[in-house]
């Protein structure tokens, strides 16, 4: 369903800076206030940018509106007066929705507007929604995320770009108060088709740790001192060091939740399916996945694939 459009002035996107090289305020519309999508928000209010927030549940705005940004009632009216419009919502129908629903950014937003989706899709679904917008006299970069809450909360996300150069520069000052490392990997489609290689590293990794930690302690070691006695060794990664701790320490709570975990994955797979490509680890993993989620660990943390290792050997785990 297409919304009846209010035709504004068109957006001349600069790169955001004044003849001093200093960055100059944006009004920037994000769309989308989760776990990663709140802070991420919270940085560019704190940047200086004018901010205008939506997001289906009001009461995770309330923080922003704290912070100074305005709450909208819909993406449309969100996206009002934005020369950059965020979205970093849950899949492609979320997507399609906030962006080309009834009531989505494209109902209001000026010719010329930057539309940047954070969210984790389909690269398929991402040149797709491109053609549409630029049919449509948009801008768009498909700009899925790699850190997390924490590299979310800290402004150190790893943003992985799909879309033209001149458009990936634009957005640099509005990406850069939230990620510290922005790369544009080609075309659209293509921010899309890192993140799917980037969750095949991700999951594979939690699978490493969880497996190593659970084997430390059947054969009769104390596993924080084998996680402390191999952190820095050829094993190290993000997920030793970071999802580790949590497991040694039996927390469950989500820096991602299982489900959206989950979520990539199938995607994931699905696109290997389609071109071709083998990644029988990663589709253990996901099946690995089931039993968290069948014990109702949805909302749990990733790193709980330890959970699963340890019922395959011989323990039990019910979410708390």
């Amino acid at each position: 369903m297409h919304c009846s459009r209010n035709v504004s002035r068109p957006h001349r996107l600069s790169n955001c800076r004044n003849r001093r090289n200093r960055p100059v305020s944006e009004t920037v519309a994000f769309i989308g206030l989760g776990l990663m999508g709140r802070p991420m928000a919270l940085h560019l209010v704190k940047a200086g940018h004018t901010v205008r927030v939506y997001n289906r549940t009001a009461a995770k705005a309330r923080s922003l509106a704290e912070a100074g940004a305005t709450v909208c009632a819909t993406p449309a009216e969100a996206a009002q007066g934005a020369r950059v419009v965020c979205t970093c919502v849950g899949d492609s129908p979320d997507v399609r929705e906030v962006i080309l629903g009834a009531n989505g950014v494209a109902c209001t937003a000026a010719p010329g507007t930057l539309i940047v989706d954070h969210s984790t899709i389909a690269p398929s679904a991402a040149q797709e929604i491109e053609r549409e917008l630029r049919a449509r006299g948009f801008r768009f970069l498909d700009a899925p995320l790699s850190g997390g809450e924490k590299g979310a909360i800290e402004g150190t996300l790893a943003i992985m770009c799909g879309g033209s150069s001149e458009d990936f520069e634009a957005a640099r000052p509005v990406l850069s108060a939230y990620g510290r490392n922005l790369v544009l990997v080609g075309g659209p489609g293509m921010g899309q088709v890192a993140k799917a290689c980037n969750q095949v590293l991700v999951v594979n990794c939690i699978l490493g740790v969880a497996e190593a930690l659970v084997l430390a302690q059947k054969l009769g070691a104390d596993p924080h001192k084998v996680w402390s006695a191999v952190k820095d060794g050829a094993g190290r990664s993000w997920s030793l060091e970071v999802l580790g701790p949590k497991m040694l320490a039996d927390d469950d709570s989500a820096g991602f939740f299982v489900k959206h975990q989950q979520k990539d994955v199938r995607i994931l797979l699905d696109a290997a399916r389609q071109a071709g490509a083998a990644l029988p680890g990663t589709a253990l993993i996901h099946q690995l996945y089931r039993a968290v989620q069948v014990r109702g660990g949805d909302e749990c943390g990733n790193q709980t694939l330890y959970r699963a290792i340890q019922i395959l050997s011989g323990g039990e785990w019910r979410p708390k």
